[in-house]
């Protein structure tokens, strides 16, 4: 789910069960802040505004340049860079929470993400009751049977390069969510991209840009336990570095729509942002520093024709702890939560939220695996994840981050 919890809602302390497409929503958003996939057949809506969005290029040594025409903005809300470094950002009123697609800014702050820190981070989710939801929503298959989500044997740096955990700082303290490393086509073999879910990055309707963002490839690349983990060195907890989110963008419709529950925006819940290394890191981007990254599929095949998908996280809430590295395995069905809004995919996963964001991963005919979807939302019990079908206003975001750093 996501650090935020996801769209749908299911009561507390029930297993899953069958819900009308609407109840199913509804219960997802509110119970998890996982990762999202794609959805079936020709259901991508390419309506609304495209994408909304991140500011403030890196320079690849651990410093990020403010643009002067973001300083003049961030003036204009009496918010100053450096004051902002020194404990300003804490500040979370109305005014100071900057919400506009063009607003988003993350001065790097060393040495904030911490392992303590990191430890205690928590998935943003809030649970919601059963929001009946009558009506035809569109093509909703049968609530998927839970699968057991599986740990991922250490270190992960072998077994799952590509993903990773997304720290953030809300109004409710320290956040987290899943995220992944995916290929930029402006810069072949040397990305900067981290893929999640817009609920990671933006609260939606009812707020704004959450602050200090920053991913840590292979977090506890060897496994340890939480007890091991009490006296571990940064380098053990982020080997592979600490790396700042320099820009951000996410859809317009979750920014317009999006909510802590009910599923509101669901179906356009992603976001990707372009990281920095917190500390030189010898001019290596990213991808080239874990090993590799994933190409992104906005045309991933409709759920008849998908034999299996792979969702990927560190989920936190109970009975996980967010330290481990898991992952689902299942054939997705279909989950539909407005007859506008594309279908989500939608499997069976006992993840729980702090998995918000991770990838969905389909290996497809040509035998190469592709991230097709994040995980957006799921019910508060667990039993099953739905994510967002990556279309043509998911491909605008992308293309957009990317094109924003293409000359750099």
């Amino acid at each position: 789910m996501r650090s935020i919890r996801p769209s749908f809602t299911v009561r507390r302390g029930r297993g899953p069960r069958r819900t009308s497409p609407a109840v199913a929503a509804v219960a997802l958003a509110s119970a998890l802040a996982l990762t999202a996939t794609a959805c079936n057949g020709d259901d991508d809506n390419a309506g609304g505004s495209p994408t909304a969005s991140v500011t403030a290029a890196g320079t690849g040594d651990g410093k990020i340049r403010i643009p002067d025409d973001l300083r003049k903005r961030l003036k204009e809300h009496g918010i100053d860079i450096d004051k902002w470094k020194n404990g300003d950002w804490k500040n979370w009123n109305k005014q100071d929470w900057l919400r506009e697609a063009n607003d988003f800014i993350n001065p790097i702050i060393k040495g904030l993400w911490d392992p303590d820190r990191m430890r205690h981070a928590n998935d943003p989710n809030k649970g919601v009751d059963d929001n009946d939801i009558s009506g035809d929503q569109g093509v909703t298959d049968p609530t998927p049977q839970p699968v057991k989500a599986k740990a991922v044997a250490p270190p992960y740096h072998t077994n799952a390069a590509t993903s990773g955990k997304v720290f953030f700082d809300s109004p409710e303290g320290h956040m987290v969510c899943s995220g992944t490393v995916v290929e930029d086509p402006a810069h072949p073999g040397k990305s900067n991209l981290v893929w999640t879910a817009g609920h990671c990055v933006h609260a939606g309707k009812s707020g704004g840009w959450y602050r200090n963002m920053a991913f840590v490839p292979s977090y506890n690349n060897s496994g340890k336990s939480v007890a091991q983990l009490q006296h571990a060195s940064r380098s053990e907890v982020a080997p592979y570095g600490v790396w700042w989110a320099d820009a951000a963008k996410t859809s317009q419709q979750w920014i317009d729509q999006g909510g802590a529950t009910g599923g509101n925006g669901a179906s356009y819940d992603y976001a990707v942002i372009h990281v920095t290394p917190e500390q030189g890191n010898g001019g290596r981007s990213l991808e080239e520093t874990v090993g590799g990254a994933l190409p992104v599929n906005f045309n991933a095949p409709a759920v008849p024709k998908v034999k299996s998908i792979t969702a990927s996280g560190y989920p936190e809430a109970a009975p996980f702890d967010g330290q481990l590295l898991y992952q689902c395995t299942d054939k997705p069905g279909r989950l539909s939560l407005a007859q506008a809004d594309p279908t989500m995919y939608r499997i069976g996963c006992t993840m729980t939220a702090g998995s918000s964001g991770g990838g969905w991963v389909e290996t497809g005919s040509d035998g190469k695996p592709a991230l097709v979807s994040n995980t957006s939302i799921g019910p508060v019990t667990s039993g099953w994840l739905a994510g967002p079908r990556l279309g043509p206003v998911a491909k605008g975001v992308y293309e957009s981050v990317s094109k924003k750093f293409a000359g750099q």
